[in-house]
């Protein structure tokens, strides 16, 4: 299933990145819910919509309300309680960022969160 998404990803016929959202409505328990937070905005192939209805899955979705979370995150950051550089492979300045969006959308590079510096 991998190569099939990478591939129908190289041509542009598919612009999401399904592995995840597959995995988590096989593994997730009968009647249980499925929550995606985050940004799906374009076509998945092969969605698993047998396990999704068989199995009574609540299928929720949204985008994460950012201005809500924003300053608690921060004052944990500040606090170091939370430590987000893990997930930070990539600082560019802010002149490259049309580059840094493009490694990221494509997945180049090991690309997961890049950090602009104006």
């Amino acid at each position: 299933m991998h190569l099939f998404d990478r591939l129908k990803q190289a041509v542009r016929a598919e612009t999401d990145r399904p592995h995840a959202l597959r995995q988590a409505i096989l593994f997730c328990r009968s009647g249980g819910i499925v929550s995606v937070v985050g940004v799906y905005g374009g076509l998945i192939d092969k969605f698993p919509a047998g396990a999704w209805m068989n199995r009574s899955l609540t299928l929720r979705t949204g985008q994460c309300h950012v201005q809500r979370y924003m300053r608690p995150l921060l004052d944990r950051i500040e606090h170091g309680q939370l430590d987000p550089t893990r997930v930070i492979t990539h600082r560019l300045p802010l002149a490259d960022a049309p580059h840094g969006y493009e490694i990221f959308k494509n997945k180049e590079d090991g690309c997961e969160k890049v950090v602009l510096t104006p």
